[in-house]
């Protein structure tokens, strides 16, 4: 069985070395382990230090973000014959002892995907704030998409192979909410296990500060409602449009038939605006709806075009769908 670690990397010549160093270099149960960093764009010694230490290197010629950086990190790992895939942050955040633990449900092949919880409500270098907002923002997450998983954006996550195949990043980002909701809709089996993590050792370059954070969040979670669940995002919209036109139209007829409905006419006129604009959003989600079949289909086309690609012949022959 061959693991392989993926590590993005954006000038990351201050922390890399110290996460590489603790890499483990045996698992029971892993023939193989390969270590590979994905060099978004870097311009420092981040190449230079991950070739030091026998890394396999994938670069990119410019800053393509995060979530373009684990897309062709998959794609390394899967031309590579990975049979499990972790992926891990440079900054040191996330104790590399913990992969063997992150792994061991994937290697029993009950599980597909495993996210390390670092319970981010109880981890002490987080502010006050912070941590309310994490516990309140994985709240919301798990409510919208439907799962369990207690920590949501965690970056700390081994796959199968299996669900490498099956997941597509569509995000630029972050891929953590993307992969997640896909795997959800998707069937895949998610878990989690219970992480520690290290002291920062610099700030996030994803946002500047949290409430950018939940802001990109926030709109990167619209998103994927509207892909994923357009019946549900369109349908609150146009209940929300209705009811008001319905209470409107309603006091309009009452005022009508007692004999005081003159000069009322605007507010006739405004239930009529909020009803087209509720029909639109109803149009749109059944155009949503239609658009998002196509897409399973597409999907699914994808996948066994991604198993020619990946899979060699003998493995294609054997495969159970």
């Amino acid at each position: 069985m061959k693991l392989v670690i993926n590590i993005p990397c954006y000038n990351e010549e201050k922390t890399l070395s110290a996460v590489l160093a603790e890499i483990p270099k045996k698992i029971p149960g892993i023939k193989t382990i390969e270590v590979q960093i994905v060099d978004d764009g870097s311009t420092d010694r981040t190449s230079e230090i991950a070739a030091s230490y026998g890394c396999k290197i994938i670069s990119h010629k410019k800053n393509l973000g995060l979530g373009r950086a684990f897309k062709s990190g998959v794609e390394a790992a899967l031309e590579s014959g990975a049979d499990i895939f972790v992926n891990t942050d440079a900054d040191n955040q996330y104790p590399s002892s913990y992969i063997p633990d992150l792994i061991a449900p994937v290697m029993t092949s009950s599980v597909d995907i495993v996210i390390g919880n670092r319970v981010p409500w109880k981890v002490e270098h987080f502010s006050p704030l912070k941590k309310t907002l994490q516990w309140f923002g994985n709240l919301i997450v798990r409510n919208l998409i439907g799962t369990d998983i207690p920590d949501t954006v965690s970056g700390f996550r081994a796959y199968s192979r299996e669900s490498l195949l099956r997941l597509n990043v569509t995000t630029k980002f972050s891929y953590v909410l993307d992969t997640i909701v896909q795997a959800v809709k998707m069937d895949l089996t998610v878990s989690s296990v219970p992480i520690r993590t290290n002291p920062p050792t610099r700030k996030s370059r994803l946002f500047k500060n949290i409430f950018q954070h939940m802001w990109k969040s926030g709109t990167s979670l619209v998103r994927l409602l509207i892909i994923y669940r357009p019946f549900q995002f369109f349908g609150v919209l146009a209940v929300a449009s209705f009811v008001p036109a319905l209470a409107i139209a309603i006091r309009f007829l009452v005022f009508f038939f007692l004999g005081i409905g003159k000069g009322n006419v605007q507010s006739l006129l405004f239930a009529v605006v909020l009803v087209i604009i509720s029909g639109l959003f109803l149009v749109s989600a059944i155009l949503a709806f239609l658009v998002g079949m196509n897409r399973k289909l597409n999907e699914e086309i994808l996948y066994y075009e991604k198993k020619r690609t990946f899979l060699p012949s003998s493995q294609l022959k054997n495969r159970k769908i």
